[in-house]
């Protein structure tokens, strides 16, 4: 059975794990991300690999990147986080570790580990939606993964919806994850406590008082202890993507969404108010087949693992 190394860089951690054929991770280490440095990122990967490889027969080495990656799969165009500006980080990479090296944008590794290994192993059309700071998502149809003409495809958060609406980092207004991610919930909800609403009081009380020392974590376990402000603001995010998350199927018609990212670990709390939604605005509903909407299986390491399958094709 042959090894791979798959690589998961973000703005504050760098993770590395040794994965078989199974996707079954044999051993991971993770490493503080020079963000800011681009050698040092570089260096930092290397030396994961390098340590990894030391314990172990691995053959390749597939990198997940937070950024636009070209289709050949090796030069990384834009990072928004990360000092990455048109490198090829390919062959920076290969010639320090001296193993064959593909680069993959992260959302889209993400999708392929959940394709192959997790909540999408038994279809062959798959959407993953992650829910974090931002909105990602990665495409499987018909087997394959979808890069797009150029290799950036499937960057379902900017997409607008909202014309002249709130401003996002990509430069433009409106878009899909300023309005269902992590960042929106956040941010609706300590608006909503500073503001003084009666209802966000029990809320506002867990974070000391602090409308700025609310965060997502905290609504979760507010919700699930049955807080009924921190359950709507949930099913709030939730209608968001679920009308998305339609729109998006009257485009592409996977069979199963997956909902991956942090916010994802809100459950039934989260998923219930995204189906509500994405039935209610789906286009022909009642007259086509439904797709199943999925909580992510492999949490945090779908990256990981997709990343390092990629690098066997």
């Amino acid at each position: 059975m042959t090894l791979t190394c798959g690589i998961d860089v973000g703005g504050t951690k760098i993770a590395g794990g040794v994965v078989d054929e199974d996707g079954s991770i044999l051993e991971e280490l993770r490493v503080v991300s020079p963000a800011s440095d681009e050698e040092a990122i570089e260096l930092a990967i290397a030396g994961l690999v390098t340590e990894l490889r030391s314990r172990h027969d691995i053959t390749r080495v597939g990198v997940g990147a937070a950024g636009y990656v070209d289709k050949s799969r090796a030069v990384v165009m834009f990072a928004p986080n990360i000092a990455w500006r048109h490198v090829d980080l390919k062959a920076e990479l290969e010639a320090r570790v001296d193993l064959p090296v593909v680069i993959e944008n992260d959302a889209n590794a993400a999708a392929w580990g959940e394709f192959r290994f997790g909540a999408g192993h038994d279809v062959d059309d798959l959407l993953l939606v992650t829910v974090g700071t931002g909105v990602g998502g990665g495409l499987v149809l018909d087997g394959h993964l979808r890069r797009g003409a150029f290799g950036v495809g499937a960057e379902i958060g900017h997409m607008r919806v909202v014309p002249g609406g709130h401003l996002c980092g990509c430069g433009n207004y409106g878009c899909f994850e300023q309005y269902a991610s992590g960042s929106a919930l956040v941010r609706e909800t300590r608006g909503a406590a500073a503001g003084g609403s009666l209802l966000a009081r029990t809320l506002l009380d867990r974070a000391g008082g602090a409308a700025e020392a609310i965060t997502g974590p905290l609504i979760t376990e507010a919700a699930r202890e049955g807080d009924p402000f921190a359950v709507e603001q949930l099913a709030d995010l939730g209608r968001w993507l679920g009308e998305g998350i339609a729109s998006l199927t009257a485009v592409l018609d996977p069979a199963v969404v997956v909902i991956g990212g942090g916010v994802s670990e809100a459950g039934e709390l989260l998923l219930g108010p995204i189906r509500q939604a994405f039935a209610a605005n789906l286009t022909g509903r009642g007259h086509r087949p439904s797709l199943e909407i999925r909580k992510a299986r492999l949490g945090n390491r779908a990256g990981l693992i997709g990343a390092a399958d990629l690098a066997r094709y």
